[in-house]
């Protein structure tokens, strides 16, 4: 039975994430053991949404330790149940006492001997920035504590990586890094001082989940470099996943480096403007690239009517439905927590279910409303006339900006040719200033993921 609710919850999540974020990229499925004792050990930045995502995604049946505190949630504990969390008890949770988690430990080795998985984030907190917190060393010691029972658990290093965590429909790059195997050396060390031995494996993890994160001081970084990035790789040319996660860790820590300089801010600047008016647009770089042709402006500009002609008219019984729901989840986050990371997850819990909730009571007040056989008949028409708002809903809250500008956008999608001429003009200006921001800032030592003479070929 147990099994059973929880594939079915973990489906409904997975339907959940995919409506709440417009893309979910998983890479590294490969170094997933499809079965054997694993330990998933991911960074932390988003409070429950990282288990969900993890769940979700690494396409095995995880068991996650979790805070004992969150297990004191009446909303929170059935599912934590359906889910198999163990309950951590944390020093800092405890008023800084001694703290014992035997009991829990034996539920974790209890899972690995059963050949199964389970998960943990070793920063030990939900992280409000976008770097890695200092790790804790309980994932290091709970798999040196199995190989010493005999159970040959490996670690598979989890990033989450959010372009906007905060927002509906953003992105999220999900990564699983190659396992990581105990070996002798770890293992002699740790008869010898298991401290140390406990460290340096932590030290494994930190560097193995370094290379699967992208460590940016805020979300809203994220989205300027990636374009940044974007800009970078000459059109034409393919990159692995991996080339393109290890530019954009290299753009990061450039612009944690450089950010006070002048020139790098006034070029970041300008690439968050034309962001800005590709948005408003509803344009990419690649459309920039291959062009739009007549059909595909008029596209274009049909899009945007029927934005401001359908969706938004759709959506306004949607909006008026569902503000008393988000007002309230909004007014719930705030007072339950002041950390950003855990108010979103909690709105997204709240909304959800007081969506769904709001929907099967409108569908049961009609079905009992009616006589029969309009009950049948009408009942469902409702619930599809909720889910058509709802959609419309997401999809106004989307396009925000360009709902702002909605007459201005009519008239520059009417000249759409024109205004695609000057945003590649700005477009090739910006990758001519990073081109030469790259050949003066970038050591003249490292390894270049593109070399520059390849930029020059493209660019001919």
């Amino acid at each position: 039975m147990r099994l059973f609710l929880y594939r079915t919850l973990t489906s409904f999540l997975s339907l959940v994430t995919r409506v709440f974020f417009r893309t979910v990229e998983v890479v590294g499925l490969e170094h997933v053991p499809k079965d054997g004792p694993v330990i998933f050990a991911g960074n932390h930045p988003n409070s429950l949404m990282d288990p969900v995502l993890i769940t979700t995604t690494c396409q095995r049946q995880v068991r996650f330790a979790a805070k004992d505190t969150l297990f004191k949630s009446p909303f929170l504990r059935p599912f934590l149940w359906v889910l198999g969390s163990v309950p951590i008890r944390r020093r800092m949770d405890h008023g800084g006492d001694k703290i014992d988690n035997s009991d829990a430990f034996s539920a974790l080795y209890e899972v690995l001997e059963q050949g199964a998985a389970f998960g943990i984030f070793p920063e030990g907190i939900s992280n409000e920035t976008a770097d890695l917190a200092p790790l804790k060393t309980g994932a290091a010691r709970i798999a040196i504590g199995a190989h010493e029972k005999k159970i040959p658990v490996v670690i598979v290093p989890s990033g989450l990586s959010y372009r906007r965590r905060d927002r509906m429909r953003s992105r999220v790059l999900v990564q699983f890094g190659a396992p990581i195997v105990l070996d002798e050396a770890l293992l002699a060390l740790q008869r010898e001082d298991p401290r140390e031995a406990a460290r340096r494996l932590t030290a494994q993890i930190e560097e193995a989940l370094r290379a699967q994160t992208i460590n940016a001081p805020d979300f809203d970084v994220l989205r300027v470099l990636d374009c940044v990035r974007r800009l970078y790789k000459p059109e034409g040319m393919s990159l692995a996943l991996a080339e393109q996660a290890e530019l954009m860790r290299r753009f990061v820590e450039s612009w944690e480096r450089l950010k006070e300089t002048p020139e790098i801010a006034s070029f970041y600047r300008d690439v968050r403007g034309y962001l800005g008016m590709l948005d408003a647009l509803d344009l990419s770089d690649r459309d920039l690239s291959v062009g739009v042709s007549r059909w595909g402006a008029f596209k274009h500009f049909l899009g945007h009517l029927t934005l401001m002609l359908v969706f938004v008219p759709l959506a306004l019984p949607g909006i008026l439905l569902h503000l008393p729901v988000i007002g309230f989840a909004v007014l719930a986050g705030s007072k339950f927590t002041s950390r950003t990371d855990v108010q979103s997850t909690v709105k997204m819990c709240i909304t959800t279910a007081f969506t769904l909730a709001t929907y099967g009571v409108a569908v049961v007040l009609v079905y009992r409303g009616l006589p029969f056989p309009y009950d049948i008949i009408v009942a469902p028409l409702v619930l599809l006339g909720l889910l058509t708002t709802g959609w419309a809903t997401i999809r106004v809250l989307e396009r925000q900006a360009a709902i702002r500008h909605g007459f201005s956008v009519f008239f520059r999608l009417m000249n759409l040719k024109h205004e695609m001429v000057e945003l590649r003009a700005m477009r090739d200006g910006l990758r001519r200033r990073i081109l030469d921001l790259v050949d003066r800032y970038a050591p003249s030592t490292l390894e270049r993921v593109i070399e520059r003479h390849e930029q020059d070929v493209i660019d001919l």
